[in-house]
């Protein structure tokens, strides 16, 4: 009750709202029969973008995460001293990821937390957005920079009985069409042979809408095979017309345009809640990207 209550205040303080589907805080969190999930788009921190500099907001974006409490957090354009900032601030989180371009510190991540009082991760690595997967830095058909997904394999500490869960957490390309189609068949794949055992949970920037070949992709079904995810936020939402765009360019007012940024998840879950966070301060976000949050038992 009191973190509940803890999540309210900032709430009110900071102006923060969501849009979609929410969790009852009282009897949902933290209770070990829920997994919170988070997919945030950080901006990476090198970034001219003045009054919006990383250095002026990393406090409010590790804020906002922590108001929502996640078990599972897939960031992306996220660099390595952000990385370790994230890490050094989320306290009972451990952090996994490695850079695009030399698959070690150099170049962007989609560097992944969990909860460490939660999950103890048994297995885990890398594969980039390409033709040869395994080629540490290697770009794939018309995409403009390397891109890469990073993987974990995690046992449940509280629920014994429950499955190991895979998290992938990846960023498709921002101009290559091809590419993201192909990346999205690529994780697909992936996450069937790397998860054959587990349940499955899939974060990341898609950089395309959900009317978009691309979402497709990875989540219709293929003739008569399932798609091993479907979309948190579609099927907690389903009657939801409203606007869902996820990135904001840092104004808060900017909720138009495609839902980019998704949370995946397996069948065997059931989705309690999903949500667009429309967190703000002053009309400022803390990051150009919106985060985008799950509940799933």
């Amino acid at each position: 009750m009191a973190f509940a209550i803890s999540i309210l205040l900032f709430l009110t303080v900071f102006g923060g709202t969501c849009i979609g589907k929410q969790p009852n805080l009282d009897t949902e969190l933290n209770n070990g029969n829920t997994t919170r999930v988070m997919s945030f788009n950080i901006r990476y921190g090198t970034a001219k973008d003045g009054e919006n500099h990383w250095s002026k907001r990393k406090d409010f974006l590790i804020e906002t995460i922590s108001a929502f409490g996640p078990d599972l957090l897939g960031t992306q354009e996220t660099l390595l001293d952000q990385r370790d900032f994230i890490a050094s601030k989320l306290l009972g989180y451990e952090s996994f990821g490695a850079g695009r371009d030399d698959g070690k510190e150099a170049g962007e991540m989609a560097a992944l937390f969990y909860r460490t009082a939660r999950f103890e991760k048994v297995a885990g690595g890398h594969f980039w957005l390409s033709e040869s997967p395994d080629t540490v830095g290697s770009k794939g058909w018309d995409a403009a920079l390397p891109r890469i997904a990073t993987w974990v394999k995690l046992r449940d500490r509280v629920n014994d009985q429950a499955k190991p869960i895979l998290f992938l957490n990846t960023h498709f390309d921002h101009q290559g069409q091809q590419a993201r189609r192909e990346s999205a068949k690529l994780i697909r794949k992936k996450i069937l042979e790397l998860g054959a055992d587990c349940d499955l949970v899939v974060t990341g920037d898609f950089n395309a809408g959900a009317d978009s070949d691309v979402y497709r992709s990875l989540f219709a079904d293929e003739g008569e095979q399932a798609s091993p995810v479907v979309d948190t936020f579609s099927l907690a939402n389903p009657k939801y017309n409203g606007d869902q765009g996820t990135f904001s360019g840092f104004k808060s007012t900017a909720i138009s345009g495609p839902r980019i940024d998704w949370i995946g998840c397996s069948r065997g879950f059931s989705v309690h809640a999903a949500a667009i966070d429309r967190t703000e301060r002053d009309g400022r976000t803390p990051s150009d990207h919106f985060p985008v949050t799950a509940v799933i038992k």
